[in-house]
């Protein structure tokens, strides 16, 4: 029976009652050791076992903390025969992890995703529930993979429970409980077989602070022993206790239980041969377990408590666990089990055992278990006698940490790979990883100016093109002018001259009539070539506002992120295709994407991302004249995203007529540096000017719209030539100018752009008192106000409209889109449904579940007034 543990029992009792109901979640326990959280996770198994419910159990042992996919192995493998099931990227990435291939793995959560998946289908059959004991003892590749799956959990028929000690296993978004300490009356309860004399019994309660594992030592403790108890924390009180019972045993039971620890994963055989060498054999065990300090079956040993094991083996000397990891390592087949007792076996330099650990540190890396590998690299430097090889391997380590997102951990181990090596050759290999630490860290200017350092120090070929393109990308994104020229007229040096980089370079010198020409050379080259020239040219098309080109290019990329499980990748593709689709006027269709793209940033802890986004949905905020939207989601945007920022608020300013707040504010955000060429810039150079020409202050919008009109004419994009020719128009008062940009505006895909540019033409034709001419161009503007729901520029199209003498336009609410009913989610669910796709087909693509999918559906039918996917064919979803 479990003693005072009604809320929690309560809580678990309603995780697993929710997912018979088709309800999926997930739990954390979080608590000391021996509170009861494994004793939590025995009662939930037996409820649902009872109930029906299939249970899958891992629990993390401290030995594997650092093997890659240890627990994900256990939990796994008696499922594995359900692989072929999955998406073959998926099936191919959980292959790789129980061993049966070994694929390189491009993106560290597609396993996440494959475990989501994989429960999800076992679910199929009946609801399921996932226990997790020890938690903070995972390899963190397992981690990642299950918190990915506990994230997106929503209408699998899946339960998951954590259970993990106060320290480590960070899990943010999952909901936390913390099992109470016991109180007095619960107490005795626990003691009442044990028999004791009141007196020891108050003691007992009054030394093991209410934790019920320590009730349980101490009381027996007590009953063979009435002595006292050396004033220590509980834990430390426990593990004396379970080190006594251990001293007391033979010492070949005593070599056995080693062997046990040391070996953590309770394999019985590999125990057995390793053993067998110091003269230990299965009868050894015996007392252990007549002593109940373990449990053995035919193929395992399980100690009742971790810290049993803790015990065992930490109250062997150092000669002792030394020859166990020896041993164990010589029994292993598995390289990677050996390669996990190797460095725990060796305490001098030994380049063979330390070949054997890159080995396996590789082997990590290709199943993208990149906190696996970098302390394989890690363990393989301590172990290295050459130094230059120990700074490669340093280097490695730190590449390693970088990608598993641990980035102080990789700026640690990058400086201590520089201090122990002079030479550029090292010191180049090195540079990438810190820079990308730095850029990462917001230092961007120094990012790239390290690169540029260390390409001088080291020029030649080799990563060096590379190297200077990467610096010329943080130059640009830190507005360091300098370092872009720089890397170009290196990488034209080296015969290496690379359009995007010389473009980037001419914009920087607002050279546009040089630039831009470059930038078109490089969208045109990357369509059809590899992934990496493809994401160049779409890099280079919005730097030219290639709206065009920049929306299939991002569009492809997107797909390109889902076919290939990139899920780490996904969320920056989609925030570029969901700037193109606000671009476009598909306000619905951006919130969506900037809704997926945050769900799986913070799935991911890609937090930075997250506030990035948020100058996405800002802009939009900021046409619809939704002010504290705007306000509260620029506020988090980091300098990376000034200008998109800022542009929001100014052109919020400018629609309810504040313009010398919002010229006063883009006139800071575009001033020097590299970011103010960018199209995204380039466009609010029209908001300036308008905001200019209505303060009667013209002469400040001068030098912009002139800039403008030079990157207009040189990119030739009909948008942007069409708002030059706008911009010019308000300064001038010139028609033919409005005419000219009325027709450009056809050819462009920029709605917004072009009410403004109606709106702006109507005004003027009223002010020349061609009325009838100016209803119809504010008409124009106005259904095009209506359709993006820009609620103050279009309040601006019928406060013209009634002064050109339209008696009919009123204010009136915004007709209702049906999409409009639907969530972000749902909405990309109905829309690849009406196409044709299956819901394992959209689950794939969405990284969901099918069974979320169909829950999806099932509450947008009604939404949208349709009851199958027939009917949801024939709607315009557009």
């Amino acid at each position: 029976m479990l003693y005072g543990r009604s809320t929690e029992l309560a809580a678990l009792d309603e995780l697993t009652a929710g997912a018979r109901e088709g309800r999926s979640g997930a739990l954390l326990l979080r608590g000391e050791a021996g509170i009861g959280k494994t004793a939590l996770l025995d009662r939930a198994a037996q409820s649902a076992s009872a109930s029906g419910m299939r249970v899958l159990r891992v629990t993390g042992v401290e030995p594997e903390a650092d093997l890659a996919f240890g627990g994900l192995v256990q939990l796994l493998w008696p499922v594995q025969d359900r692989l072929d099931g999955l998406p073959e990227p998926q099936a191919d990435a959980l292959r790789a992890v129980l061993g049966a291939t070994r694929p390189p793995t491009r993106d560290r959560f597609l396993t996440g995703l494959a475990v989501l998946t994989l429960l999800a289908d076992l679910a199929e059959q009946g609801p399921l529930l996932c226990l997790v004991d020890d938690a903070q003892w995972l390899d963190q590749a397992t981690s990642d993979a299950l918190l990915f799956a506990a994230r997106r959990l929503a209408a699998e028929q899946v339960a998951m429970v954590f259970a993990t000690r106060d320290e480590g296993f960070a899990a943010p978004g999952l909901t936390e409980l913390r099992p109470s300490r016991l109180d007095t009356g619960d107490a005795v309860s626990l003691l009442a077989d044990l028999g004791l004399p009141p007196a020891l019994r108050d003691q007992v309660i009054a030394e093991s602070a209410g934790n019920p594992l320590a009730l349980i030592e101490f009381g027996a403790a007590r009953r063979d022993d009435p002595g006292s108890f050396t004033p220590v924390t509980v834990a430390d009180r426990v593990l004396s206790s379970y080190r006594t019972q251990i001293a007391a045993l033979p010492e070949k039971t005593r070599l056995a239980l080693l062997f046990a620890a040391a070996e953590g994963r309770g394999d019985l055989p590999l125990q057995m041969k390793a053993a067998r060498t110091l003269g230990v054999g299965l009868e050894d065990l015996e007392d252990a377990e007549r002593a109940g300090l373990i449990q053995v079956t035919e193929s395992t040993v399980v100690f009742r408590h971790p810290l049993i094991g803790t015990a065992a083996y930490q109250g062997a000397v150092l000669a002792r666990r030394i020859a166990a990891h020896q041993a164990l390592a010589d029994a292993a087949d598995d390289p990677d089990c050996r390669a996990r007792h190797l460095p725990l076996a060796t305490t001098s330099p030994d380049d063979e055992v330390a070949s054997e650990l890159v080995a396996a540190a590789e082997r990590a890396a290709d199943r993208s278990a990149y906190a696996a590998a970098s302390l394989l690299h890690q363990q393989a430097a301590r172990l290295t006698p050459d130094r230059r090889a120990q700074v490669r391997r340093l280097t490695d380590a730190a590449a390693c940490a970088l990608n598993a997102g641990h980035a102080g951990q990789a700026r640690d181990l990058a400086e201590q790979a520089e201090r122990s090596s002079p030479e550029p050759e090292d010191l180049a290999r090195l540079a990438s990883v810190r820079a990308a630490v730095m850029f990462e860290s917001g230092e961007r200017r120094e990012a790239a100016r390290l690169l540029l350092r260390t390409h001088a120090a080291a020029p030649g070929p080799g990563p060096g093109p590379a190297m200077l393109r990467t610096g010329a990308t943080y130059g640009w994104f830190a507005g360091d002018a300098d370092s872009v020229r720089e890397a170009a007229e290196r990488l034209a040096s080296l015969g290496e001259a690379d359009p995007m980089v010389e473009g980037m370079a001419h914009l920087v010198d607002d050279d546009y009539a040089r630039g831009l020409p470059l930038l078109e050379s490089a969208v045109a080259a990357g369509q059809d070539g590899s992934d990496v020239a493809r994401t160049r040219a779409l890099h280079s098309a919005i730097l030219l506002g290639d709206d065009a080109a920049a929306m299939e290019l991002a569009a492809a990329e997107v797909a390109r992120c889902r076919a290939q499980g990139l899920i780490g990748a996904l969320p920056q593709a989609l925030h570029m295709l969901a700037e193109r689709q606000v671009l476009a006027g598909a306000h619905r269709d951006a919130e969506a994407s900037v809704a997926e793209a945050v769900e799986i940033a913070r799935d991911t802890g890609l937090r930075e991302r997250v506030a990035w986004l948020g100058g996405v949905p800002a802009r939009i905020a900021a046409i619809e004249g939704d002010e504290r939207r705007c306000r509260d989601l620029v506020r988090d945007v980091p300098d990376v995203g000034r200008v998109a920022g800022e542009s929001a608020l100014s052109l919020l300013e400018l629609a309810r007529g504040d313009y010398e707040a919002a010229l006063g504010r883009l006139e800071t955000a575009t001033g020097p540096g590299p970011q103010r060429h960018m199209a995204m810039a380039m466009a609010t150079v029209a908001d300036q000017v308008e905001a200019a020409v209505r303060l009667g202050r013209s002469e400040r919008a001068e030098r912009p719209m002139r800039a403008f009109e030079a990157w207009a004419r040189a990119g030739r994009q009909p948008w942007a030539l069409a708002v030059a020719h706008r911009c010019r128009a308000l300064v001038d008062g010139r028609e033919e100018d409005y005419r000219e940009a009325v027709r450009l505006h056809g050819q462009s895909r920029r709605p917004f752009e072009r009410a403004r540019t109606a709106l702006l033409y109507g005004e003027w034709l009223r002010r020349a008192r061609r009325r009838s001419e100016a209803r119809d161009t504010l008409r124009s503007a106005l259904e095009d106000f209506e359709r993006l729901r820009a609620v103050p520029w279009a309040e601006r199209a019928r406060a013209e409209l009634r002064a050109a003498g339209d008696a009919t336009t009123s204010a009136k609410a915004t007709a209702e889109n049906v999409l409009d009913r639907l969530t972000p989610q749902e909405l990309q669910v109905v829309r690849l449904a009406a196409d044709g796709n299956s819901s394992r087909e959209i689950a794939a693509q969405l990284f969901l579940s099918r069974r979320t999918v169909e829950h999806h559906l099932y509450k947008a039918y009604p939404k949208l007034g349709v009851g199958s996917r027939r009917e949801l064919a024939r709607l315009n979803l557009v």
